[in-house]
């Protein structure tokens, strides 16, 4: 029987290492499903696995595209189930996902439904009101426009926001009629492992891995990512703060400080996320 098992939680939970021993276990690679880890640019701040770790388990969708593609849970749902329907005709019985990118994951589980193709000037001049004034103006305008997406979205994520407005403005439809909620059909069955921690160990696990991160270059990793600052794949915890921080507007240990809280703040909006599904098995 084909089965996939999906190991997912909060950030710093120590999903990388249960995934690889469990796909040794299996025989398994570990097919990434880690919407960061994806860019070839962003080492250091997405935590990457180590060299090490990478040659001893094949890993799939880690550090493959350019932050300079827009690449989209759309494109992550084509590219993985393509993946995973080869592997699983290659002979393989049981595959091993792994990452904590919730859209990703319903993107492979469930499946996403269609929405058009973006229109890159309008993209341009909603990421140009977002840079300059703002999110606020950006969820005014989709309020307007589609309370009901506003009631589910999360309206401090700037990405999310314009890629809703956008496609009410292109359409002239609310951004919530095009989704269904109906999940597409997968020829293999899916487990999904949730890993919990208590929170004081998460969050110590949080301030260490920050710590780690800046030890072993992030500031530089940053600095060399300048050019990229706005676009999509830039606007993520760790990089925005040292951003700051290379700005003058905040110190590096008030940068360590807010990576930290924020990393925390995303880690406790996985674990709601989650919880809601009773589809996950936790450990």
């Amino acid at each position: 029987m084909r089965h996939l098992r999906i190991v997912l939680g909060p950030t710093a939970s120590g999903k990388t290492d249960y995934a690889a021993a469990l796909a040794r276990n299996l025989g398994s690679p570990v097919i990434s499903c880690d919407s960061r880890q994806i860019y070839r640019e962003m080492r250091i701040g997405t935590a990457v696995p180590s060299p090490e770790l990478l040659a001893e388990v094949k890993h799939y969708f880690i550090q493959t595209e350019s932050v300079t593609r827009m690449y989209t849970a759309g494109d992550y749902e084509t590219d993985a189930i393509a993946l995973l329907e080869r592997l699983f005709d290659e002979g393989h019985e049981q595959l091993v996902m792994c990452g904590g990118s919730m859209f990703y994951i319903d993107a492979v589980c469930r499946g996403l439904d269609q929405f058009p193709d973006a229109d890159p000037q309008l993209r341009g001049e909603l990421m140009h009101t977002w840079k300059t004034e703002g999110v606020e103006p950006l969820v005014e305008r989709l309020r307007s426009l589609d309370p009901a997406t506003c009631e589910v979205i999360d309206l401090r994520n700037g990405q999310r926001v314009i890629r809703a407005l956008e496609v009410c403005l292109m359409t002239g439809k609310p951004f919530s009629s095009f989704k269904t909620g109906v999940a597409k059909p997968r020829s293999f069955t899916i487990e999904k492992i949730g890993l919990d921690l208590p929170r004081e160990e998460l969050y110590a696990r949080i301030d260490a891995r920050t710590d780690r991160m800046l030890s072993e270059g992030l500031v530089e990793e940053v600095r060399s990512l300048a050019r990229y600052r706005d676009l999509p794949a830039l606007q993520t915890v760790g990089y925005q703060e040292i951003f700051r921080y290379l700005d003058g507007d905040i110190d590096l240990p008030e940068a360590r400080r807010l990576i930290a809280r924020n990393t925390r703040h995303y880690a406790k909006k996985q674990l709601t996320w989650w919880r809601r599904d009773p589809d996950v098995r936790w450990v």
